[in-house]
């Protein structure tokens, strides 16, 4: 099996998590984990509230509970979708270098001239 093509582990709260190679430097994953720790929040708030009575309090527990698991739903679904494409971006990168080692040297050369001339500027 090729090294990009492992599947992604399932962590303990049943989402998929991410391998270190592909989501850990994305600009999505402190969004994700942000959006988690909301959620997280918000459970806990619920069950602080728990002990408080009332018929609307309880349906607006109910309809919260079921809004963090929709919210929870969607944004496994987001993830896996993202790692998705940025594993099949992966593959195709990794496709079209071992096809074509010589194009990627030369890009590869000439970004690093790019980026030597730029630094020596400063």
């Amino acid at each position: 099996m090729h090294p990009l093509e492992r599947s992604s582990a399932k962590s303990l709260d049943g989402s998929a998590s991410v391998s270190s190679s592909s989501l850990s430097s994305s600009s999505l994953e402190p969004l994700m984990s942000d959006v988690r720790q909301v959620i997280g929040d918000a459970e806990a708030l619920l069950k602080a509230t728990a002990q408080q009575g009332g018929a609307e309090l309880d349906d607006l527990r109910a309809k919260s509970r079921e809004s963090l698991r929709a919210i929870n739903a969607r944004l496994a679904t987001a993830q896996q979708a993202v790692y998705t494409q940025t594993k099949h971006a992966a593959l195709a990168t990794d496709r079209y270098v071992h096809d074509n080692p010589w194009v990627s040297i030369g890009v590869g050369t000439g970004l690093g001239v790019v980026v030597g001339l730029l630094l020596r500027r400063r």
